[in-house]
């Protein structure tokens, strides 16, 4: 390990100790990282949460946290744990940007149809998961109580990042399976 200390002039605004002794308390009580894992599925994070962002502009701070789980109450339930943390530390606290979870539904009759489907075409039962991960479904279930779904698509290697990538083989297979899939849905 190399360190390197250099003098730097002090900034016109710096937080007043009392205020700095608060952030770095609340901070250090955040609950960072898995919360609570599911009941229902063997090593599945059902809830998390993890500090996204600090900003310090002037004497101003903004942290922004992101908390997600498969159940909306659980997600409402460690948000305002954490808000009332902050709260206490004396910040103002807002509450915004949420994305809606989708808990999985193991009984679900499209799964049970994709599965029928997948071992139909490709001659193999297909590896069922539920992730700790935001999808589109918990977007429209959100409105769409009555609906069932299913998410399935190409294998994606690191998403959401500069070296995000799909294995092309998979595409015409994920388009096979999407239009025998859409066939065999009935109407309800």
């Amino acid at each position: 390990m190399k360190l390197v200390l250099t003098e730097v002039k002090t900034p016109n605004t710096v937080l007043d100790a009392d205020s700095q002794f608060r952030l770095t308390k609340a901070i250090c009580a955040f609950p960072n990282g898995v919360y609570k894992w599911s009941n229902d599925f063997e090593n599945l994070v059902e809830t998390s949460t993890n500090i996204a962002r600090v900003k310090i502009k002037e004497s101003d701070v903004t942290i922004q946290c992101l908390t997600r789980s498969s159940l909306e109450s659980g997600k409402d339930d460690l948000a305002n744990s954490i808000g009332a943390l902050f709260e206490l530390a004396g910040a103002n606290v807002d509450h915004s940007g949420s994305y809606p979870g989708w808990n999985p539904n193991p009984q679900s009759e499209i799964l049970e149809l994709g599965k029928n489907k997948y071992a139909e075409l490709f001659g193999k039962v297909p590896e069922v998961k539920a992730i700790h991960a935001g999808l589109e479904c918990g977007i429209i279930m959100s409105s769409q109580t009555q609906l069932d779904a299913v998410s399935f698509g190409p294998t994606i290697r690191n998403p959401h990042s500069p070296d995000e990538m799909v294995n092309i083989k998979t595409v015409e297979k994920f388009w096979t399976y999407l239009l025998a899939m859409l066939a065999g849905t009935p109407e309800k």
